[in-house]
């Protein structure tokens, strides 16, 4: 079989060559350049574009580099920014993987004439009776199926993730090790690729967008502060917002963003919590899905049980069956079956009700 792998620079798409190559698959890697700009961090530094080359010289396979930057820059970069011009939070890992890896680049694969493309990801492809499912993967620690939900069964039959396989990290760079490989040690990344570390989201979104001050209410109405910058406030923020504390041990919380008003509404931490949320722009893994489900909210965090309503279109109505914290516009909740391994699907918060 011949596979593209997506190499990123890191140890898990660096052990992903590796596997496929054990397996017999004739193996080509390919990072893609997204980022022209200034970065220091993530997956799109000129070094680890070098760290991607030298460990496809190490396991004696081509290596080919692809420029997205155009897509790069209006599929992920330009929704990042007018997400927070418009008071969401997006998440632009996930549209990354949505509009580059498992799109533009899964094609270009295909018009290469490769019968699939792997990745680095910690999750799980099945097949069973010609449907095709995605699984977390087999280290709950560092399982990433969260941002690879939106694979279907047009896109599945093609990806491969040989290191969600691996029951866990030590596993996966005990076989980079194995090899000498240069990422064996590599830390992973944990950052927007775009955003460097000097300056941070702050600086960057400076430079593209003005920034306008916003009046703080309480959930009265009642006027408590100010922020000086609308645009990098989040729903559930806590600090940075110069309130003072009142009373002992009283903390609060942002629970809505609206920069049209110019208002920033704070409460208490049962403010926080909502009996419902809405996602829109779902996509299914197999078909829509109503009733029980897990509903996750963080790449990192724990699924809660729920009840998921097919709204009509891209959208569905999330009912839980404990109060959760509301989650950010713009943030991705993804829909795993009671069993907490199957994803099922996925989409965006909405600003959420009460």
């Amino acid at each position: 079989m011949k596979v593209l792998v997506a190499m990123s620079g890191g140890v898990d798409s660096s052990v992903a060559a590796t596997l496929l190559r054990r397996e017999g698959d004739h193996v080509t890697g390919v990072t893609m350049r997204l980022w022209g700009g200034e970065s220091d961090t993530g997956c799109c530094s000129v070094s680890d574009v070098d760290d991607a080359r030298r460990v496809a010289q190490q396991l004696d396979i081509d290596h080919l580099v692809f420029n997205f930057g155009d897509d790069f820059e209006q599929h992920v970069v330009s929704p990042y920014v007018d997400a927070h011009r418009g008071g969401s939070t997006p998440n632009p890992c996930i549209e990354c993987n949505r509009r580059l890896k498992f799109d533009r680049l899964a094609e270009r694969a295909r018009v290469l004439g490769f019968d699939a493309l792997a990745t680095g990801h910690h999750a799980r492809v099945r097949n069973a009776d010609g449907r095709w499912t995605l699984r977390r993967g087999a280290d709950r620690a560092k399982d990433q199926s969260y941002v690879v939900h939106m694979l279907d069964q047009r896109a599945l039959p093609r990806i491969r993730f040989p290191v969600g396989e691996l029951r866990d990290k030590a596993e996966v760079r005990r076989v980079a090790a194995e090899l000498g490989l240069r990422t064996a040690t590599k830390p992973d990344s944990q950052d927007v690729c775009f955003i460097p570390t000097h300056g941070g989201r702050a600086s960057f979104l400076s430079r593209r967008i003005p920034f306008h001050p916003a009046t703080v209410i309480d959930t009265a109405g009642s006027t408590v502060g100010t922020v000086p910058i609308v645009e990098l406030v989040t729903v559930g923020q806590r600090r940075g917002l110069g309130l003072a504390t009142a009373g002992a041990g009283r903390k609060r919380y942002v629970v809505e963003v609206d920069p049209a008003t110019a208002t920033v509404m704070v409460g208490s931490d049962a403010d926080l919590l909502v009996g419902r949320a809405v996602v829109g722009g779902v996509t299914w893994v197999d078909g829509p899905v109503d009733g029980p489900v897990l509903v996750q909210c963080s790449a990192h965090g724990a699924a809660h049980a729920a009840r998921a309503t097919h709204a009509g279109g891209d959208r569905v109505d999330i009912e839980w069956d404990e109060p959760q914290r509301r989650v950010a516009p713009g943030q991705s909740l993804v829909f795993y079956d009671t069993d907490d391994d199957r994803v099922l699907g996925g989409g965006i918060a909405q600003r959420s009700p009460t």
